[in-house]
């Protein structure tokens, strides 16, 4: 019997977790049951998914991810300054808070409040992880070839 590993064209079961540099969890879902998803299907950032090429089930890796192949680095003109009446009078601003504004298209794009005064605000839609080195720890449960229908 061979024994698949992942690759293109494979559905992979794991439980993983994403912590920062100083140790602090980020996500996990190691205690519950394990996710699954496609290779190539988006579930993962390209960055991620690359790292488990070649494991196979029951193996267990830490991984350190660059900024560039986690999720970016910030960009300077992912913060945008808005006028202070796009928010109701009663809403109390606080930085570090994260809202959810309307794109054009109707998507949901979250931006946290960096500063504001009585005229303007001034938000961050960089990802929150954006710049920062991801340690990313997964164990492969199962890898199974997908069907071509």
């Amino acid at each position: 019997m061979t024994v698949v590993t992942v690759s293109e064209g494979t559905r992979v079961y794991l439980n993983f977790s994403l912590s920062l540099e100083d140790g602090s969890e980020v996500d996990t879902n190691f205690g519950g049951d394990p996710v699954d998803f496609e290779i190539g299907d988006g579930s993962l950032l390209p960055g991620f998914e690359r790292l488990l090429f070649g494991m196979a089930p029951g193996e267990r890796q830490m991984f350190t991810v660059a900024p560039e192949d986690a999720f970016g680095q910030p960009h300077n003109d992912n913060v945008q300054t808005v006028s202070r009446s796009h928010f109701d009078d009663e809403e109390a601003l606080e930085v570090g808070l994260v809202y959810s504004f309307a794109e054009p298209s109707g998507a949901e794009l979250p931006g946290m409040i960096v500063s504001f005064d009585d005229s303007e605000v001034t938000v961050d839609f960089n990802h929150p992880l954006s710049g920062r080195t991801i340690l990313f720890d997964v164990q492969i449960h199962r890898v199974e070839p997908v069907e071509l229908h």
